[in-house]
């Protein structure tokens, strides 16, 4: 050994540093200095190590190209290079076996190295991209809920405050009920507000849990509608029975979402909210006699019909929403008892 070999020696190792930054130039670099430093015929060692370290580190970055071009230099350069420089005699048929096995098994094992860990990335991209979904999915759920649970209640406590205020001075006692009914709306959007910051606080440490509103308490809403000045009829056809949870909640906000587009634009209407049973779908139907609204509710820039929709979508459902023939407006939505194949929000 002498200082040029001591040289060629470290040389390869200390490139090692940056071979992630450099993975192609890095294994050039140690296959010239491993070549020179064997060419020279300074004593054997573990001279092949760092050019491995840089073959591995060059296939798994994804220049397998690269990687392959430097075992095909490599191989008849090591075998043939020192019996041609008259430093060593000629290989063996064995040694060149050898030889060609250790390359494919680096190789090989290369490629499983690899591969595993794209898989891995993978993986964990598909993970991350789920839970962004996901995450999407709860945050317009619970956008949903919100604005149906404050919209239905904000809009009666707005009617029944105009009644209070008109009504103040020259009937008091009806003015007393717009109150009462104004109390009633409130302390219903609090409760179905908590309900939903239940859900929020929750996060991941329990199950998530839908809010408990559903047909169930369809003559609640009824009467607070009524409070606000509607005549509202209910029609039921079928046997009721119980519904899938999802099922129950949507035909709920979708019947909620309706009463209060009546009553902000429907005026002094006559409202008639018809529920049918069958064996795989439940029909829910609002049909109300007044002016209708302003504009196209169906494509206006409002969120509530647009809302009902994707509720009957995620059910695998549909709902249609316009004008009738005789004057008033219909919402009308066919949820199938087996819906959600989608996410339900």
């Amino acid at each position: 050994m002498d200082g040029l070999g001591v040289i060629l020696l470290a040389a390869g190792p200390a490139a090692l540093v940056v071979r992630r930054r450099y993975p192609v130039p890095v294994l050039a670099f140690v296959l010239t200095t491993t070549v020179a430093y064997s060419l020279l015929d300074y004593p054997r060692g573990p001279i092949f190590l760092a050019l491995i370290v840089a073959f591995l580190t060059a296939a798994m970055s994804g220049h397998r190209v690269a990687a392959v071009v430097s075992l095909l230099v490599g191989y008849p350069t090591f075998l043939w290079l020192p019996y041609v420089a008259g430093t060593e005699p000629p290989p063996s048929p064995g040694e060149a076996l050898g030889l060609a096995a250790w390359l494919l098994v680096l190789l090989g094992g290369a490629e499983i190295v690899r591969s595993r860990r794209e898989h891995a990335l993978e993986r964990a991209h598909t993970q991350a991209e789920e839970a962004r979904r996901r995450a999407g999915e709860e945050r317009l759920r619970i956008a949903r809920e919100l604005h149906d649970v404050l919209a239905h209640n904000i809009s009666l406590i707005n009617v029944q405050a105009g009644v209070a205020l008109h009504l103040m001075d020259d009937r008091p006692e009806q003015a007393r009920t717009a109150l009462t009914a104004i109390k009633q709306a409130s302390n219903e959007a609090l409760g179905e507000l908590r309900s939903v910051l239940d859900i929020l606080r929750e996060g991941h440490e329990s199950p998530p849990r839908s809010p408990t509103s559903g047909l169930a308490r369809l003559d609640e809403l009824v009467a607070r509608t009524k409070a606000a000045g509607l005549r509202v009829t209910t029609d039921v056809e079928g046997t009721p029975g119980p519904l899938p949870p999802k099922v129950d909640l949507a035909a709920f906000r979708i019947v909620q979402e309706a009463l209060t587009n009546v009553t902000r634009h429907a005026g002094d209407a006559q409202v008639t909210v018809a529920i049918k049973y069958s064996e795989d779908a439940l029909t829910v139907q609002i049909d109300d006699d007044g002016r209708g609204p302003a504009s196209d509710s169906s494509s206006g820039g409002g969120k509530g019909i647009s809302g009902m929709r994707e509720r009957a979508a995620a059910l695998d459902g549909d709902l249609d929403a316009g004008p009738r023939p005789g004057g008033g407006f219909r919402v009308r939505a066919r949820l199938p008892l087996a819906g959600g194949s989608k996410v339900a929000t």
